[in-house]
């Protein structure tokens, strides 16, 4: 099927509109260009500088009518006089432009009929990618990223797999698009591409959507992170106990939750949205507030894509609601009852991974785990996560003052400190949740989880300036909630 939006044509040397730019870029091409046929090379060396600056917005002839919209996705790279000038504010590194659809007036009819351009650039794009996942090295000379960026890009997801994995190099390496580059690495890794027959086209541009629609400028809830609780999700999932259960439905389930679970994140929690009489909190009748629009959000953007429309619809529906199941498990302030649900299949020793259900359970309790492993990272990467979640906490905290607002718990920067954010959720939320993970499966990952825990726990208890055992109170006392902590709390 072919991706088709009726978007309006625009004249040439317009500034684009913003609503178009939030999600698509826009490029203007003269029939002559070298996307209908031979190249002009007068044209070429006529874009005007102005131009390259406009988000995408080129012109290559002032006469031209057709608007042509594109993604731009990637090092973007348009031969002038002084040769080839790079414009990287694409979402993607490995392709180059992903064409959505042409728009021509009804009088204009080019040498290539409109329907054959379109297919022409669908099947580019589906080249293009399945090249990358086959390992096939480029044909086309304008590499998007630059050999040694992608080349060690590509030694870290050899990697992938590695609780020591570094997320923030990674997202360097890939250009700012670590979410989209694992997401699609793992899902060609399981084999899920072939075995749902995925169309590459949807997949990618399902991806791109989901990345895009995280905000970059949340200090912590943003596509970085969401790469993060994905590249921690598939280390559960090797998991033995897990390897030799889950389904593939399973394991498409929990990395499509994991890539999507703060999906449109505004980075406040739920107190905020509540107090401040937002829509949301309004929408959802003030709970699970921020997960239902995760779960909705990616809903909505499955359905865009029609990344699942060749399936049943009863198969979809049945997806969509497990795929809404997986994300709302990550309301801190349901932890006490999953919690308590898991440690007493644990005792009673009941948990059967050949029902549906338990599956469906254990996956839920994966990616909760998942969203809060950062504490149980090496020092060097948890340390960063730990201030950048206590930066967007104490954001908040700046907003609420500045509007005369009651400051939420932990949101105030003059009382509270990043060290006693940290050890309060690593107490009461984490250690909790990772003990009985380790009950569950016990293996050499859940070890190094708790050891790493351990050190950075004591690491952040000696940059307190007095340091004491207050902070190792019993786990009976205060119970994780929603005023409890940092990554936790944000999410509620």
């Amino acid at each position: 099927m072919e991706v088709c939006y009726q978007l309006p044509v625009l004249p040439l040397d317009r500034p684009v509109p913003k609503h178009v730019l939030s999600r698509r870029g826009a490029i203007s091409f003269s029939s002559s260009s070298s996307l209908f046929g031979a190249p002009d090379p007068r044209q070429l060396a006529q874009v005007k500088p102005s131009s390259l600056c406009r988000r995408g917005a080129i012109s290559y002839d002032s006469s031209d009518q057709t608007a042509l919209y594109i993604r731009m996705l990637g090092d973007v790279r348009v031969r002038s006089q002084v040769g080839f000038q790079p414009d990287r504010r694409g979402s993607h590194p490995y392709l180059g432009i992903d064409f959505r659809t042409l728009h021509a007036h009804a009088e204009s009819t080019g040498s290539i009929p409109a329907r054959r351009i379109r297919r022409l650039f669908s099947f580019q794009r589906h080249l293009l990618s399945s090249r990358f996942l086959r390992g096939a090295p480029h044909l086309n000379p304008l590499h998007i990223l630059d050999e040694d960026y992608c080349g060690q890009a590509k030694c870290m997801l050899e990697k992938v797999g590695s609780w020591n994995f570094d997320i923030f190099l990674f997202d360097r390496l890939t250009n700012g698009n670590s979410l989209v580059t694992l997401t699609l690495y793992l899902l060609s890794h399981y084999g899920l591409i072939e075995l749902f027959q995925l169309d590459m086209v949807k997949v990618h541009r399902f991806l791109v959507l989901v990345q895009e629609d995280y905000h970059n400028h949340n200090p912590y809830h943003n596509a970085v992170h969401a790469a993060d609780v994905t590249q921690a999700m598939h280390c559960y999932l090797k998991e033995p106990k897990l390897a030799k259960s889950l389904t593939s439905c399973d394991i498409l389930l929990g990395l499509l939750a994991a890539a999507t679970h703060d999906l449109d994140h505004p980075g406040v929690n739920q107190p905020f949205l509540i107090k401040t009489n937002h829509y949301l909190a309004v929408l959802y009748r003030n709970t699970s507030v921020l997960e239902n629009h995760h779960w909705r959000s990616a809903v909505g953007l499955l359905r865009e894509t029609e990344l699942l429309s060749h399936l049943p619809a009863e198969d979809r529906l049945t997806m969509e609601r497990q795929l809404g199941s997986l994300i709302l498990a990550t309301d801190i302030s349901r932890q006490n009852e999953y919690l308590s649900k898991f440690r007493t299949h644990l005792d009673q020793e009941d948990l059967c991974l050949g029902n549906a259900s338990h599956r469906h359970f254990i996956l839920q309790m994966a990616l909760k785990c998942a969203d809060i492993c950062n504490p149980c990272r090496p020092w060097e990467l948890s340390k960063q996560w730990s201030e950048k979640v206590t930066e967007e906490f104490f954001h908040q905290g700046d907003i609420e003052k500045k509007h005369k607002l009651e400051v939420s718990p932990l949101c105030d920067s003059e009382n509270n400190s990043i060290a006693d954010v940290q050890i309060g959720f690593m107490t009461y939320v984490v250690e909790p949740l990772f003990a009985e993970w380790a009950r569950f499966s016990d293996t050499r990952l859940s070890q190094t989880m708790l050891g790493h825990l351990c050190l950075n726990k004591a690491s952040w208890n000696a940059m307190q300036p007095e340091a004491s055992g207050s902070s190792e109170e019993p786990e009976s006392e205060p119970e994780p909630s929603s005023r409890a902590l940092p990554q936790g709390s944000l999410q509620s």
